[in-house]
């Protein structure tokens, strides 16, 4: 079993990733720097790239290599786990800067789908894809249109991709929920004009109410590697059953 995390450097993703690993799973981290934590505690079972998943022309040129192939080659399952993804630009359109704007869907869409292609492509006889979405995708929120459109793009891949129905391969689009990262440090530092509904998010961290990465990493992978994963295309991780 081989196992593709983006955005393993940080947050989420460096939980998912951590997780896997315990779990002796072999990761291929693709990130803009390595996880050097992570690096030492499993330098046999972990293999990072510096890849910019934000920029379409240096991922392709990446994937056109046999990198990723090799890294699948002697294995049976492919697990990617498009978990990088940016919440910036925040603000209404007329603050909203184009090259920022085009970065958040080169991140956001453009990257998970190149890679759920690649990884298709491999022909693995066990493929699951995992895109970590957001409740924003199903809920507007002003300040947001970049992030929600984004996140509703990988909702609704994952509805069509289910569709071709590809023999032996899975995939689904899962809002985590609300976790204690450095995006919701972020979010809690973004000025009340950007984006108005701000007060929620500090409540939420005020409260206690945020998940750690770790917490929500355990649920995901035990969902991941779950019979039932793939059963619905889109899905909220509060709302599986444990």
């Amino acid at each position: 079993m081989k196992a593709i995390v983006t955005g393993h450097s940080r947050g989420l993703g460096a939980a998912i990733a951590e997780n896997l690993l315990t779990r002796d799973i072999a990761v291929m981290g693709l990130a803009r720097a390595p996880n050097g934590e992570l690096g030492g505690r499993f330098p046999s079972l972990l293999e990072q790239h510096a890849v910019d998943l934000a920029d379409a022309a240096l991922l392709s040129q990446w994937l056109a290599g046999d990198t990723l192939r090799r890294f699948l080659s002697d294995g049976d399952t492919a697990l990617l786990i498009n978990n990088a993804g940016i919440v910036q630009p925040v603000g209404p359109l007329p603050m909203q800067d184009p090259a920022a704007v085009a970065r958040a869907v080169t991140l956001n869409v453009a990257a998970p789908l190149m890679l759920a292609g690649a990884v298709g492509a491999a022909g693995m006889k066990d493929t699951r894809i995992l895109h970590i979405s957001s409740g924003a995708a199903r809920n507007a929120y002003p300040g947001w249109s970049v992030y929600c459109a984004t996140k509703a793009a990988l909702d609704h891949h994952a509805r069509a991709a289910a569709l071709d129905r590809v023999a032996g391969l899975r995939i689904a689009s899962l809002a985590p929920g609300v976790i204690d990262t450095d995006m919701q440090a972020d979010i809690r530092a973004t000025p009340l004009d950007r984006f108005p509904i701000r007060e929620r998010f500090d409540e939420l961290k005020r409260s206690g109410a945020l998940t750690s990465p770790a917490e929500c990493a355990a649920r995901l992978v035990d969902y991941l590697l779950g019979d039932g994963f793939g059963r619905d295309p889109v899905t909220d991780l509060r709302e599986l059953a444990d």
